[in-house]
């Protein structure tokens, strides 16, 4: 089932499996180290899917404003459902959410270079160089409404 809630409103259990699926991911799974947890979550809208037969959280992003722009980052889907299709659905819920709520506003996000194709299937264009973020190559990327 997905869900779309404020920091403050998650279950504890649904907060402990979104940190839990972010850190295996990001830190453990990537090494990187680096603080996972954050003040964007505090004022981020948390974007997720809740898996009822294992309470767990499937796949998971956060959106927020930043000076006007929209931005959503922490993309990740849990290990067990890489390459059916998860990554996609989190991607047009994402899109979709943002359209409900910003409509007309572009959208930045810093993507990992492997998932660049995915982001583009969606719109999104490349923008500048590559960079070394916490630990691993990223590029800018937009989308502009039309």
């Amino acid at each position: 089932m997905w869900k779309v809630s404020k920091l403050t409103d998650l279950s504890p259990l649904e907060l402990f499996e979104i940190f839990r699926l972010r850190i295996d991911t990001f830190v453990v799974e990537q090494n990187r180290i680096y603080h996972e947890c954050d003040n964007i979550d505090l004022k981020a809208v948390h974007l997720f899917h809740w898996n009822e037969k294992t309470s767990r959280v499937d796949a998971y992003a956060r959106i927020f404003e930043d000076n006007g722009i929209i931005v959503f980052g922490r993309v990740v889907t849990h290990n067990s459902t890489r390459g059916l299709g998860m990554g996609r659905q989190l991607v047009q819920n994402i899109m979709n959410y943002i359209q409900k709520y910003w409509n007309g506003k572009s959208v930045n996000i810093e993507a990992q270079e492997q998932v660049v194709g995915l982001y583009e299937k969606f719109g999104f264009k490349i923008k500048g160089e590559s960079f070394i973020h916490e630990g691993s190559p990223h590029v800018k990327m937009v989308y502009i409404p039309k």
